[in-house]
């Protein structure tokens, strides 16, 4: 797999050690930092900033500290003579990417930097496997979720309450509701605030025998738009919304453009 044309990928090579840490992935469009650390790693070797995620056997770096990796290693954006600093490198804004790459990964506290790759590397690819490509927030805090390598499972959040922030989202039905993947498919986001690993989300969901392109199938097959409903009632748009108010068909979407209908309910109307 080739780094796509919004992402960038490097690799993490410690040179006092002579060792590979991993691989950094940078989504440009969103601005987001993802590591991937080799699962040879423990938490000795690999760097102080992820011991403790390695202790527990994750080799996957959420996004926020990724994110504080790159900062412990960049000039930062306070800095007094930044806009300096940018006239000097014919920056326009601060960009961390950027700023990361000229100074080539490195810092004073060890001895990593980067070294930009073409593909990812053959470990990252196995793990994308379980990266989530979909999801749908379900009653009762169930999230549906759909995984790169096909699978579908779902999850009772319930099951996973020891994750920060799962009980605020359990709690706000608005919140829960912006459920959406996150950048890469890496996690599951609310408002964009609260991360569900997707890797935790595939460990703790159970497997149901569906495939997404089941599902896909399924949408593309069985929710009428208002001209479809119109087509198969053999009616008019006045009658349609006529049966909309008398109860005896119910949009499962409004939209001031128009609304969608399963297409069994729409069928059932003409017994």
């Amino acid at each position: 797999m080739k780094g796509t044309k919004y992402m960038r990928i490097f690799e993490i090579l410690d040179n006092e050690n002579s060792l590979s840490i991993g691989v950094l992935l940078y989504y440009e469009k969103e601005k987001t930092f993802v590591i991937e650390l080799q699962d040879y790693l423990d938490e000795w070797n690999a760097p102080l900033l992820f011991s403790g995620i390695v202790k527990k056997g994750n080799y996957t770096i959420p996004r926020a500290i990724s994110f504080l990796w790159v900062k412990e290693r960049i000039i930062p954006s306070g800095r007094q003579n930044i806009n300096s600093i940018l006239n000097t490198h014919k920056l326009k804004e601060y960009d961390e990417m950027k700023f990361l790459e000229l100074s080539g990964g490195r810092c004073s506290q060890d001895e990593m930097y980067i070294k930009k790759l073409d593909e990812v590397p053959d470990f990252v690819q196995k793990r994308l496997l379980h990266n989530l490509i979909d999801l749908v927030p379900l009653r009762d805090n169930n999230l549906l979720c759909f995984f790169v390598d096909g699978s579908v499972r779902k999850i009772d959040l319930s099951s996973i309450l020891d994750e920060p922030g799962i009980d605020k989202v359990m709690r706000n039905a608005k919140l829960y509701e912006s459920g959406k993947v996150g950048t890469g498919g890496y996690y599951a986001t609310f408002n964009d605030s609260i991360d569900i690993p997707s890797w935790l989300l595939y460990k703790s969901g159970k497997r149901i025998p569906l495939e997404y392109e089941d599902f896909i199938t399924f949408v593309r097959k069985n929710i009428y738009d208002t001209a479809d409903c119109c087509y198969e009632l053999e009616c008019t748009r006045q009658n349609l919304s006529y049966m909309v108010k008398q109860n005896q068909l119910s949009p499962i979407k409004e939209d001031v453009k128009g609304n969608l209908y399963l297409k069994s309910e729409v069928i059932k109307n003409r017994w």
